[in-house]
């Protein structure tokens, strides 16, 4: 069933979204509680984008605690230490929109971000994995190109003027 905006099936939350708690084999994503948000925002303010945008703690705190039903927000945890925050929107055009990927850069280079990616191929529930990159932002889109994904667009001035977004995609081969 396609909801009314065609942007994906709403009969249900697919499995991986379904759970509080995730065991991932070298992370574990945890639900991520209003009364961490304020810590995890102060952790992003000083990592790009978020730095070279200019976001205040407050701002990205509110994100991260508004209450939102489409919006699956989790810590990424390894070893009893928060390492990370991943946020994704579903549905949206027929699989997960990951608003936010973020590992701590002390964190970076262990396999975290892409064993999360992992966790969202999901060939059953998903066709597409869909994210923005900040233009500005190589290093994530190196990241994200080495995993698979391709530009679907440029988002023109989006978060804030003269700074762009590239929409990106990628499509989960079914099984």
């Amino acid at each position: 069933m396609t909801d009314s905006a065609g942007v994906g099936c709403l009969q249900q939350i697919p499995t991986v979204f379904d759970a509080r708690e995730h065991l991932l084999r070298v992370c574990s994503l945890l639900p991520l509680t209003a009364d961490m948000a304020l810590a995890v925002a102060n952790q992003l303010i000083r990592l790009d984008p978020w730095l070279t945008l200019g976001y205040r703690p407050e701002s990205l705190a509110h994100y991260l605690q508004r209450a939102d039903v489409s919006l699956h927000k989790f810590l990424v945890s390894a070893s009893g230490q928060i390492v990370g925050v991943v946020c994704c929107r579903y549905p949206w055009l027929f699989g997960p929109f990951l608003e936010l990927l973020a590992v701590y850069p002390q964190f970076q280079g262990q396999g975290f971000g892409r064993e999360i990616l992992g966790w969202l191929e999901n060939p059953v529930a998903f066709a597409n994995i869909w994210t923005t990159v900040s233009a500005f932002n190589l290093r994530a889109l190196n990241f994200y190109t080495k995993c698979g994904f391709q530009e679907a667009g440029l988002l023109k001035d989006l978060v804030r003027a003269g700074f762009d977004e590239i929409l990106l995609r990628k499509t989960v081969p079914k099984i």
